[in-house]
């Protein structure tokens, strides 16, 4: 079963910038990989890791001096790390934090091919690198994901009881729920956010905008909701999916956000009212574009692709037909399912984003999985 809608999630969702807006190449006099096109930073490692599902992932880590919380980004479906780097420095800035971004399988230049449990693999990766390479505490790790990067992050926060915080930005309920207002899950949905956030227990911070025109505000807001430890949550009024770090408050809040967790518990609650915040005035949203401290997110999208799919009620009695599915049938059938996933991420606008990178050292790594064999699987 999970394969079967593993295959469907890579044909249907995921759409890794080609090319790549990066290549990894390594310095001859110190051995050290670099990102090519990026002058060479200090405080930058650039590490290849290798993945249980037997795929090696490229992942940035950057440093800020003295910093006590790290923040594991994953990004949105249409990015890869090559246009990420350069809001991951400002966001280590900003927050005083250190950060590691990642790519998924088959996204910039790491190996293997996209799919959702790939990625489940990629951030699980990405995790133990902390805690084995960089000596980073579970306690110590804010989980933070972007649009198509909530579902790794969900996905691993619900099975790390003791993790410091978790951030939402622009999430899905899951992938299915992004096209029809589905009010169950189905087996070959992707990304079951909306079951497993009950399963975390660490502080959320869920941010989306009003006037997001790939996932709904309203994903963000159910998400919300279904928190069991929530934090204010930030709706970016006039927000859309790729431009909310432009936004002064998008800042000002996740400085907020860290600074509140990182007191205990007990005072944590005292501070977190349980109420939604508007945020983001006219004249905001007049000068966000001018806003000189942050670049717009990078997880932006080409115009969508032409879909072979169906009209929507022929889709509707496909996913009811799905639904009766047995599992021992050939992938043929589940290959005629041509819901439009694309437009759960639009792709992005030109080469507008092209960032450059940097430096770092080669990795080893083999899972020991010990940090998250505290949960059931079946969650997956």
């Amino acid at each position: 079963m999970g394969g079967v809608t593993s295959s469907m999630a890579a044909k249907l969702a995921f759409f890794p910038p080609n090319p790549p807006f990066y290549k990894v190449v390594t310095e001859k006099s110190s051995g050290l990989l670099l990102l090519d096109r990026f002058p060479h930073r200090e405080n930058v490692d650039v590490l290849k890791l290798p993945t249980r599902r037997g795929n090696k992932i490229v992942a940035v880590y950057v440093r800020y001096p003295m910093a006590t919380r790290t923040i594991l980004y994953s990004h949105g479906n249409a990015a890869d790390i090559g246009q990420m780097y350069e809001l991951f420095v400002d966001l280590s800035i900003h927050l005083k934090v250190n950060l590691m971004g990642y790519d998924y399988s088959g996204y910039g230049q790491s190996s293997g091919k996209p799919s959702e449990h790939n990625t489940y693999a990629d951030i699980e990766a990405a995790y133990k690198c902390l805690e084995e390479s960089y000596n980073t505490k579970q306690e110590d790790i804010i989980l933070y994901g972007q649009s198509v990067g909530s579902g790794p992050t969900v996905n691993l926060a619900a099975r790390l009881p003791r993790l410091r915080a978790v951030v939402l930005h622009s999430p899905i309920l899951s992938g299915l729920r992004v096209m029809y207002p589905v009010k169950h899950t189905y087996w070959f949905d992707i990304y079951k956010n909306i079951d497993k956030i009950q399963f975390v227990k660490c502080p959320v911070l869920v941010i989306h905008g009003t006037a997001d025109e790939v996932v709904d505000c309203s994903h963000g807001k159910q998400l919300w909701e279904l928190c069991e430890e929530k934090y204010e949550p930030l709706w970016i009024k006039g927000g859309k999916h790729c431009n909310l770090e432009l936004y002064p408050e998008y800042i000002k809040h996740l400085k907020k956000f860290i600074t509140i967790v990182e007191k205990p518990p007990s005072s944590r609650r005292n501070n977190n009212p349980r109420k939604s915040m508007d945020q983001s005035s006219t004249t905001n949203r007049h000068h966000h574009h001018h806003h000189s401290g942050r670049r717009r997110s990078t997880d932006c999208f080409e115009a969508p692709r032409k879909s072979t799919s169906m009209n929507t009620k022929e889709n509707l009695d496909l996913i009811n037909e799905l639904c009766e599915y047995k599992f021992d049938q050939s992938d043929d059938k589940v290959g005629k399912l041509r819901i439009p996933y694309e437009h759960m991420e639009r792709s992005r606008k030109s080469m507008e984003c092209r960032e450059n990178p940097r430096l770092s050292t080669d990795m080893k790594a083999e899972w020991g999985r010990k940090s998250v064999d505290c949960i059931d699987r079946s969650r997956n």
